[in-house]
């Protein structure tokens, strides 16, 4: 059994304003985010699906041109390949999940 704690988890900030930490398993990985109000994600794709799950804050997220705003239990599910783009409302705690592994961030 692999147990981690969230507080010593190595943290990273790939954007202004954002920073992440990362658990990668055999298939996945899940990204922790921390995002200060006005973060912004630039527009990018990729080849894994991505689960995007906020705990909390507001997040505005465009996905192939539609833009949604999202609050605490909101869900969404990216296709690969599907370019997407967020900015970060409020300060938000968003949970990611990628499939497969996300190798560019071990």
């Amino acid at each position: 059994m692999n147990i981690y704690s969230l507080t010593e988890i190595e943290q990273r900030e790939l954007v202004p304003g954002a920073e992440v930490g990362f658990v990668h398993c055999e298939s996945m990985t899940l990204a922790y985010w921390h995002l200060e109000p006005g973060a912004s994600v630039p527009e990018h794709a990729h080849p894994h699906e991505q689960v995007v799950n906020v705990i909390e804050g507001i997040f505005e997220l465009t996905v192939d041109g539609e833009t949604a705003r999202l609050e605490p239990g909101s869900v969404v599910v990216i296709p690969p390949d599907a370019s997407h783009s967020g900015n970060s409302v409020t300060e938000c705690r968003i949970i990611d999940v990628f499939h497969p592994v996300r190798e560019d961030y071990r």
